[in-house]
């Protein structure tokens, strides 16, 4: 960041720009205002080469999906928002990442403009598809150089229209002919209301300005058309339908989650090479972090979620991401990372390491008993079987080792009784959860289409069992107390079964040893 002028100047935009854009403290600014100033720094500028790129890959999937999206909803105007930029602190803001169904109908990844909205509007049969986005300003306007939100002076070139519509095959209006679309609004105007909270309310505002003029009128045939602006029902159903979409994966997303698993896997490998670095300074976790996130910018766009690095007894921790403890020989590390790519998809695998390279007696027999009943859950996989049958494999194997080990108070067919489930005192999670453009993708999906649904091929997601024996924990002996153990691998449905796609990565307790022992050494 700049040393002086980190905000922008105390100066008007422009007419042609989309609304007043926020100046940030502009008491610190000293970007001159001046007609001279402007005159001078809008000359005298090279011709920019306009060339439209050709369809990017994904543009063919993202249109078979709006058109699956215009045949669940006939007759309906779709509103689906990118999201805006938010505020980290000040003037200062989060790294942009666009909404995960707004990605999915477009093909905009990691490259999407904020404040960018897809319309579908219904036309026939179907729906005519438009993205609005505020495209790059001329340099007779102050935008470039005085808006630091959007001007190439500060974050870099954008791109014009034309680019963009040959870029994703779709066609492009400004953000301020959007304008018109809030302005149609009516009974049959659907928005995805958590992806852009202040274009919702505008909806809203619209609809409430509706249902107060049909109130005055009396004929029936307004009364017909009256209807509850504070009933979001529709707007709740294109969430979930998107969201439904998302379930089972086509091509191009099975081929993304195998390089964003692949950089993963590297990610892993750069962690296991620097044990030595990481256990010498006392907070060697955010040592772990820094490595793994070094590696998801390098070959992605950043990491999918916050990377877990918890060592020792926060192992026991299910989200630890605080990581500002020690890595210290003898104990076990608990790794939960994934690269997230530029199309945003993104891996989510767990290792759990002897940080000096061998497993104690008592960390092996746990970290077995866990990859038992990883093994378990995936053996069962294939179509036709319920999603929920995975985490009933695993947690089998959980319930009989450790009434094996005299952990329970009744016998392992006794807990694992609905009305019991005593065993999962030491593992409270799930053992699955569908995964792509989220971590946890589809978690708008109906129960009865997520945790009671039936497989099919194409659909992908993790298998985690775990164990966590936390440290205070007096139903367990002392020796297993603060081990906590995970190891989660990323799963496709195949045709006639399943695919490990995390297989690259040691799994087993004596490849695990051998792998941090050949890294390391």
């Amino acid at each position: 960041m700049s040393s002086e002028n980190t905000t922008a100047p105390a100066v008007a935009p422009s007419s042609d720009t989309a609304g007043e854009a926020p100046r940030a403290t502009a008491n610190r600014s000293t970007t001159p205002g001046s007609e001279n100033f402007r005159e001078y720094i809008g000359s005298n500028w090279a011709e920019r080469p306009e060339t439209v790129p050709a369809a990017r890959e994904q543009a063919a999937y993202a249109a078979a999906r709006r058109a699956r999206v215009s045949e669940l909803f006939p007759g309906k105007r779709l509103i689906i928002p990118a999201g805006r930029l938010k505020q980290r602190s000040n003037d200062t803001d989060y790294p942009f990442r666009a909404h995960s169904a707004f990605t999915h109908l477009t093909g905009w990844g990691s490259d999407a403009e904020p404040g960018s909205v897809l319309v579908l509007e219904p036309e026939g049969d179907g729906h005519v598809a438009t993205l609005y986005f505020r495209e790059r300003a001329g340099r007779d306007s102050d935008e470039f150089y005085a808006n630091p939100e959007i001007g190439e002076f500060w974050i870099g070139p954008r791109p014009s229209l034309a680019q963009v519509a040959g870029d994703l095959g779709l066609p492009t209006r400004g953000i301020a002919d959007v304008e018109a679309v809030l302005d149609a609004v009516d009974a049959a105007t659907l928005v995805l209301r958590e992806a852009d909270p202040e274009l919702t309310d505008r909806v809203d505002a619209a609809r409430l300005v509706l249902a107060a003029e049909a109130d005055t009128e009396t004929d029936a045939e307004a009364g017909d058309a009256a209807f509850d602006p504070e009933d979001h029902a529709d707007d709740d159903r294109l969430a979930r339908d998107l969201s439904e979409l998302r379930l089972v994966k086509d091509a191009y997303e099975v081929a993304e989650l195998r390089s964003a698993i692949a950089a993963t896997a590297a990610g892993f490998d750069d962690v296991v090479a620097d044990l030595p670095r990481i256990v010498a300074h006392p907070r060697g976790e955010r040592i772990v972090e820094g490595v793994f996130n070094a590696r998801a910018r390098l070959d992605g766009n950043a990491v999918g979620y916050d990377t877990i690095a918890a060592s020792g007894p926060h192992a026991c921790i299910l989200h630890w991401t605080r990581n500002d403890g020690p890595v210290v020989p003898g104990d076990l590390i608990l790794i939960d990372a994934g690269v997230e790519v530029d199309s945003l998809y993104t891996a989510d695998i767990t290792r759990t390491l002897p940080i000096d390279g061998a497993f104690t007696e008592t960390q092996r027999l746990v970290y077995e008993t866990v990859r038992e009943a990883a093994d378990a859950a995936f053996a069962i996989v294939r179509p036709g079987i319920r999603f929920r049958e995975i985490h009933a494999a695993a947690m089998a194997v959980i319930a009989r080792r450790t009434a094996e080990w005299g952990l329970l108070p009744v016998t392992a067919e006794e807990a694992l009784q609905a009305d019991n489930q005593q065993h999962r005192r030491y593992m409270v999670h799930g053992t699955s959860h569908h995964l792509g453009l989220d971590v946890h993708d589809c978690a708008q999906a109906r129960r009865e289409l997520y945790l009671d649904g039936v497989l099919e091929p194409g659909m992908t997601f993790t298998i985690e069992p775990g164990l966590y024996f936390q440290p205070d924990d007096l139903t367990v002996p002392e020796r297993f107390r603060g081990i906590g153990v995970r190891i989660e691998d990323n799963i496709l449905v195949t045709a006639d079964g399943a695919e490990n796609l995390s297989i690259a990565l040691p799994r087993t307790a004596d490849d695990v040893e051998a792998w941090v022992r050949r890294l390391s050494a």
